[in-house]
Parts: C-alpha cells; sequence; structure tokens
C-alpha cells in the first residue's frame, strides 16, 4: 500500500505539475478511476464522499472530503501520478500538513493508486531524487520556499 520509508523516491516528469511544450502532455490520472476508489474508500470508512473538487491550474492534484465515522478526512489525488494522500483540512497547497493514511487507504491500492505516507510527504528534497527537475522547476521551489517532497508534489505554483 505505502511506499517503503527507506525507499528514494525518484521524481517522475509531471510531478510539479509543470512542463515544456516541447516535451509533450504530462500523464493525467483519471478523475473517474479516483472518484469510484474514493467511494469505495468512503463506505470502508463507515461513512459517505462529502465532496469531490477536480484539478485546476495552477493546483496539481484533485481533492475530496471523506466523512466517516472517525471524522472529516481531506483526499488529495496527484492529477499527473497516481498517488494518494491525505490532510485535516482543504488547501491549495501542502507542505507538511499531510496525515498518516487511515485505516481504509488500502481502498485506494486496491484501485492501482499508490498511497504516500506522512513520514515519505514530509522528506527533505536532498533525501529525494530530483534529477529530472528543470531549471524552472528549481526556480518555483526555491521561489515558494518548498524544502519537502509533499511541498513538490501537491502545489498550486504559477
Amino acid at each position: 500500500m505505502a511506499r517503503e520509508e527507506n525507499e528514494m523516491f525518484v521524481l517522475p516528469r509531471g510531478a510539479t505539475g509543470f512542463f515544456r511544450p516541447g516535451d509533450g502532455p504530462l500523464p493525467e490520472t483519471d478523475p473517474r478511476a479516483f472518484r469510484a476508489a474514493l467511494h469505495t474508500a468512503a463506505r470502508a470508512a463507515g461513512g459517505r464522499v462529502g465532496g469531490v473538487e477536480e484539478q485546476a491550474r495552477p493546483r496539481t492534484f484533485h481533492t475530496a472530503v471523506v466523512d466517516g465515522a472517525d471524522g472529516r478526512v481531506v483526499v488529495l489525488c496527484h492529477a499527473h501520478h497516481p498517488w494518494i494522500a491525505f490532510a485535516r483540512q482543504q488547501r491549495d497547497w501542502y507542505t507538511e500538513e499531510f496525515l498518516a493514511p487511515p485505516p481504509w487507504a488500502g481502498a485506494f491500492a486496491d484501485r492501482g493508486f499508490t498511497v504516500l505516507d506522512r513520514a515519505l510527504l514530509a522528506r527533505p528534497l536532498p533525501e529525494v531524487d530530483t534529477s529530472v527537475l528543470s531549471a524552472g522547476e528549481w526556480r518555483g521551489v526555491r521561489l515558494y520556499g518548498i524544502t519537502t517532497l509533499g511541498g513538490v508534489l501537491f502545489n498550486a505554483w504559477d
């Protein structure tokens, strides 16, 4: 379900949401697949989906709310790669505000998504393989003061 904590996370093209026209379009995570997994997860949580907001530029992720037996959880789904993260509040970008995956997070993994845990998302950028990032992406990282993997993945840079 979750990635190994000591495993080197390699940022693929599109992780930041930026692209160069010459490189072609970025991959896309199917919002319908996300919604289907979301409803399965909400049932597993003993609750319901409280709302879904599809990605809109410059944000790099879809958001949804699951109102479950244990309270409200915000589900983040990266728009370009099938990554799932969890937070307490809806925001336009995240740095270190991630939650540990809830017990029902396996519903996403069962549908082909990768559930990212809080420790991985809080990983400092020097501990991530960032070799694919362009000079423009690095400018954005520095401009916005991003220091963690989660900040790179779940952002709203313009």
